[in-house]
């Protein structure tokens, strides 16, 4: 994903204002030992591609004059209440070393996943985006996991999960192996299992006066 950057020479708190004023974003690229590079950009576009998943986690290209200079998005400052862009990070890459990166995850196929269709269950998403380790081009627009196996005695754990060769978990790495997504009974299918009398005492009044009657015919 390209992006076109423009080097800004006026900084400061007046500077940045009058940018704005006129459809530029201020911010900053720096990183992979160079010097950091006052930059600007513009608005309009800066805040279409901020609303798609793809810029938050892919390693963009930004084109200083027909450079194009690999980096990542790594903050955005937003107004508190208008749809404006105030600042914007990005951390240059080097295309051999690795880079740690948050990623969304993709949940498909639940509604076909043992836990919902036999059990009635909910499916419960722990974790909406994951942390990985590896080269900027090995880097996934997202992580998809399968749900189709799913069952209630079985959350789904990162190491669980099917990813390229040279992709790593962070927390993997650090002996952490946790759970992703989950399938739980909704509340009250949870009481009734844990107490049969409730289901017991949910039984018509009509249903429950039939023996007594029956009784009585006999006499």
């Amino acid at each position: 994903m390209d992006i076109q950057i423009t080097q800004r020479s006026l900084q400061g708190t007046g500077a940045s204002r009058r940018l704005r004023r006129n459809g530029r974003v201020p911010g900053i690229l720096y990183g992979a030992g160079q010097s950091a590079l006052a930059i600007e950009l513009d608005h309009n576009d800066l805040y279409h591609k901020l609303r798609q998943e793809a810029f938050h986690a892919s390693v963009l290209n930004l084109n200083l004059e027909g450079t194009l200079q690999p980096a990542l998005l790594r903050d955005v400052q937003m107004h508190p209440f208008k749809k404006i862009v105030l600042h914007v990070d990005f951390q240059r890459v080097d295309v051999n070393s690795k880079i740690h990166m948050k990623v969304p995850v993709h949940f498909i196929n639940g509604e076909n996943s043992p836990a919902v269709k036999l059990s009635g269950a909910i499916i419960s998403h722990i974790m909406n985006e994951v942390e990985v380790l590896c080269l900027p081009s090995q880097l996934p627009e997202f992580i998809e996991v399968d749900l189709s196996a799913l069952t209630l005695a079985h959350p789904i754990h990162l190491a669980d999960l099917k990813v390229a060769e040279g992709i790593e978990f962070a927390a993997l790495t650090k002996g952490e192996n946790l759970p992703v997504v989950a399938a739980v009974l909704p509340r009250a299918a949870r009481a009734e299992e844990d107490n049969p009398a409730v289901a017991a005492a949910d039984v018509p009044a009509a249903n429950q006066k039939a023996p007594a009657a029956a009784d009585a015919s006999k006499k």
